[in-house]
């Protein structure tokens, strides 16, 4: 085969192991986003149930970088202690490398049935946990195919002229070997599909285990990297964490690295096969990292407050960048409607910001954070004001029928997520506030109830912001119908809390107001983000008038 030719194979086989990757997570994200949210919240309260927890969620959503960003923004809202996140995202890299553990087994025979299953799944069947999973389950078969077309591309490595001088070279230089693997998970943004294409190479007989061992320390010290690099721009509790295990997996990994160069393991006890022993190394390295590293979580933690800080003066601008709208451009209204359009995704991101970690507050008092959020909401306010007065600047020109259209939709868009943000705060915000101080709590159905429809509309919220931009038919069709099933979830939710305030649950009954506004107050804003959809099915002539018949 010609170099070409296995290098197009190879890396098509390897986008194909990253998508697949990226559709199992997806999936478990939106089928089962709200239990792993309480799973973290429940179990995050010792250092071992942390782990345990970080373990399970791993095993869900096969990527300890998910598990790492998602538990370090509950770290910053203060839902969970920082020193809890930490042990989390450490039993969540212990989580993947059990899942590697799975997938690096030979379930070829497997892949056909998990392709009818899941396609039947998520083709025939109407419900969105069931679609979702079908999701899964055809992304797991898919994982299975992308890594058996990596062994078809990879066999003729062997033969390969080339190939020993390159073997020779990493299996000497252990530290080249390390920094290789790591550059390779950080580019893959998954240490999981990092391992399992060098398990795959091992299981060819391309890579020798002397070289794969360096290469899975490289590895698991880049996924580490991931995680810093996506919470870059967070809030600092949320850096500490994802910096202290990158600490951690960074040591830990060039400390095994050094007992590799100074005397030969014997990798013959780790399994029977190159590949075996490849995957069963690296588990064996995440169980050894969560015993030695758990002791040592607050002075690392302390060591990373002290290194990376941030001036609150800089932390606002981040907050509040400057305003897209451009007055040199109001003599030209198609590039004026696309500097609102501009201003109205920043406007987005702000009251994106403030919707996110609102069921957080429920969970635990943070009056720190609270307060931020309320001030946010003057940002917003002072957003649509400067879009209204821009619009109104731009209508003085001569505008065509169509963009004064596109002005009214803009101006109407404004005005919704104005709306947004002072449901936010001024109602949202405030019942927080008095569930805490009442000490009240809600009933375990009532708070499952809660956060589904939460995590509903920040899903629907990234729908809006799609049409917003895109205008797509399909996907502001789909905004519209979440807005009915949105509305049958709250009549449904409404009636079961009636149901327990009838069967006498006494945190039912305690926190009831509090339960029925907070779903009252989701379902508006949930309207709100539906109302981006009416222009662009309007224009094609798909939404009715009326719905009265």
């Amino acid at each position: 085969m010609h170099l070409s030719g296995f290098l197009v194979q190879l890396a098509g086989a390897i986008m194909l192991l990253l998508y697949s990757t990226r559709m199992v997570r997806t999936g478990i994200e939106r089928a089962a986003g709200p239990m792993l949210r309480t799973l973290f919240v429940k179990l995050g309260k010792g250092r071992f149930r942390s782990v345990f927890a970080g373990v399970v969620g791993a095993i869900f959503l096969q990527s300890s970088t998910a598990i790492a960003l998602l538990v370090s923004g509950f770290a910053a809202t203060g839902v969970v202690s920082v020193t809890a996140a930490l042990a989390i995202v450490l039993g969540a890299d212990l989580g993947t490398a059990i899942v590697v553990q799975f997938l690096s087994l030979d379930l070829t025979w497997l892949m056909p049935a998990l392709l009818a299953i899941g396609g039947f799944m998520f083709l025939k069947m109407h419900t969105r946990l069931a679609k979702q999973l079908g999701r899964v389950v055809i992304g797991i078969a898919l994982i299975l195919l992308s890594l058996g077309m990596i062994g078809t591309a990879s066999a003729p490595l062997r033969e390969a002229s080339w190939m020993p001088g390159i073997v020779n070279f990493m299996s000497e230089d252990l530290l080249i070997s390390f920094f290789g693997g790591a550059l390779l998970a950080f580019l893959f943004h998954s240490s999981v599909a990092a391992i399992l294409l060098f398990a795959t190479l091992c299981a060819q007989s391309v890579l020798p285990i002397e070289a794969g061992l360096p290469l899975v320390l490289g590895a698991n010290a880049g996924g580490g990297l991931i995680a810093v690099w996506l919470s870059r721009g967070g809030k600092m509790p949320a850096r500490h964490v994802t910096a202290s295990n990158f600490l951690f997996r960074l040591v830990g990994g060039l400390a095994v690295l050094a007992v590799l160069y100074g005397m030969d393991i014997p990798t013959d006890r780790l399994g029977p096969s190159a590949d075996r022993q490849l995957v069963n190394f690296h588990l064996l390295f995440n169980a050894g990292l969560v015993i030695v590293c758990l002791p040592f979580i607050q002075p690392v933690l302390a060591l990373m407050r002290g290194l990376i800080k941030e001036d609150p003066e800089s932390e606002q601008e981040r907050l509040r960048p400057a305003s897209a709208l451009d007055a040199a451009v109001l003599k030209t209204p198609s590039l004026a409607l696309a500097s609102v359009t501009r201003e109205l995704l920043r406007m987005s991101e702000i009251v994106e910001i403030m919707v996110t970690p609102v069921m957080d507050f429920f969970d635990a008092s943070n009056p720190q954070q609270v307060q931020r959020i309320r001030q946010l909401d003057n940002d917003v306010n002072r957003a649509h004001t400067e879009i209204k007065l821009y619009i109104a600047q731009l209508s003085q020109n001569e505008l065509s029928s169509d963009e004064a259209n596109r002005a009214v939709e803009l101006t109407s868009v404004a005005i919704s997520l104005e709306r947004v943000g002072d449901i936010i705060s001024k109602e949202l915000l405030p019942l927080t506030v008095e569930k805490h101080r009442r000490n009240l709590e809600f009933s375990e159905a009532g708070w499952k109830e809660l956060t589904t429809l939460h995590a509903r509309v920040i899903t629907n919220m990234q729908l809006a912001l799609n049409v917003l931009v895109s205008e797509d038919i399909e996907t502001a069709r789909k905004l519209v119908e979440e807005k009915a099933v949105m509305r049958k979830l709250e009549r449904e939710s409404h009636d079961k809390h009636m149901a327990r305030l009838g069967s006498g649950t006494p945190e039912s009954r305690a926190s009831s107001d509090i339960h029925l506004e907070t779903i009252r107050a989701l379902k508006e804003i949930n309207s709100r983000f539906a109302t981006f959809a009416y222009p662009t099915l309007e224009r094609r002539g798909i939404l009715l008038d009326s719905r009265l018949s």
